[in-house]
């Protein structure tokens, strides 16, 4: 089996959402529907993937925006963040007034996601690890056999996720890159929440921020 994606970017803050899909069975996921449900659907339907559900790495309205209204167009349910996301989840109201984005309904997922839980696509398994710091609720979504890791806002390429949100924290955001994504193999990649993909060994030794001269 093998894993295929396809990042799209979204919203006017760029936030890449990704498309990921089990060729086997064709069926797939977005992780993370900040919006432009337009380009979501015309990337679905080009690529014939039977979406099964939606999975979100944390509460910020660029990553959620649209979640709920492409999961009811598939009739899916949504997994994830962690369960200490959802004050972000009942401020997308706000966020979305705040940010001047179109309305946003506040919502819960179906499924609540904790360190440890798997997440299955098709024939895929996703380990999920939690990596709060940029929000207290982040989850990241690992698949093992092709070495890819999708992180949200916690780490970049050359930087890492902001922390002077409510309920941020630098220090619980480095620990959780240095324990739950440091603790991968170099060669793992991963697709950050904006910005161009890297490896977690090219982030070890060249982020200023966590690498070897961080």
């Amino acid at each position: 089996m093998s894993l295929r994606y396809q990042i799209i970017p979204v919203t006017p803050f760029e936030q890449n959402c990704t498309l990921l899909w089990c060729d086997e069975t064709m069926e797939g996921t977005l992780i993370d529907a900040g919006g432009d449900i337009a380009k979501l659907h015309a990337a679905i339907d080009k690529n014939n993937i039977k979406i099964t559900k939606l999975l979100l790495t944390h509460g910020h309205l660029d990553h959620v925006g649209a979640a709920k209204q492409v999961a009811q167009h598939y009739d899916v349910k949504i997994e994830g963040p962690q369960k200490e996301e959802q004050f972000w989840l009942d401020m997308l109201p706000q966020q979305a007034m705040m940010f001047r984005f179109p309305p946003a309904q506040a919502f819960l997922p179906d499924r609540w996601l904790e360190q440890g839980d798997t997440v299955t696509v098709g024939n895929l398994q996703l380990e999920v690890r939690h990596c709060a710091g940029h929000t207290p609720g982040h989850v990241v979504f690992i698949h093992h056999d092709s070495k890819l890791a999708i992180v949200g806002d916690v780490l970049f390429n050359g930087g890492i996720g902001r922390t002077d949100f409510p309920r941020g924290d630098y220090q619980t955001l480095i620990n959780a890159i240095q324990q739950q994504l440091f603790t991968l193999d170099d060669d793992y990649q991963f697709i950050a929440g904006h910005g161009q993909m890297s490896t977690i060994g090219h982030e070890k030794k060249h982020n200023p921020f966590v690498g070897k001269f961080g």
